[in-house]
């Protein structure tokens, strides 16, 4: 029972958010500690420079670490970030970008989670970013 609360949890947590919905951030894959989601890189996400906007990785970072984390809370659980840190190591100008963000310790406040960034375009892949994540168990919403 605990798995398909947590389960359900994550696709919550995804299906819920309309800022995610907004930047066309998608859930592709997750399972017990980790979790992967992609976000095409069309022009409203670009900088001035044609590039990935920082702010549009970070929320897919983080985002992504937040359905790793929900992925091993107990039922009536949640997760809420209380820290980030997100490292860019090239600009991101392909067409789209990946994340997998994998659960480092789960205990029983706190979760602590990395997470990779990759973009895509046509022929190959090129890793843009590594971040970390630190979220807080909270009470579930009953929303």
């Amino acid at each position: 029972m605990r798995r398909e609360a947590n389960f359900n949890l994550v696709k919550e947590i995804f299906e819920k958010a309309a800022f995610v919905r907004a930047l066309g951030i998608e859930l592709t894959s997750f399972g017990k500690g980790w979790c992967e989601t992609q976000m095409p890189l069309s022009p409203s996400l670009r900088q001035q420079h044609g590039l990935a906007h920082a702010g549009a990785i970070m929320t897919l970072a983080d985002h992504t670490c937040g359905g790793a984390a929900a992925s091993e809370v107990p039922e009536g659980r949640d997760v809420i970030t209380v820290e980030n840190k997100v490292s860019f190591l090239r600009p991101a100008s392909g067409d789209l970008l990946t994340c997998r963000a994998e659960v480092l310790r789960a205990g029983k406040s706190l979760v602590f989670v990395e997470a990779t960034v990759t973009g895509h375009n046509q022929s190959e892949s090129a890793l843009i970013a590594k971040a970390s994540s630190t979220l807080a168990v909270i009470e579930r919403s009953k929303s």
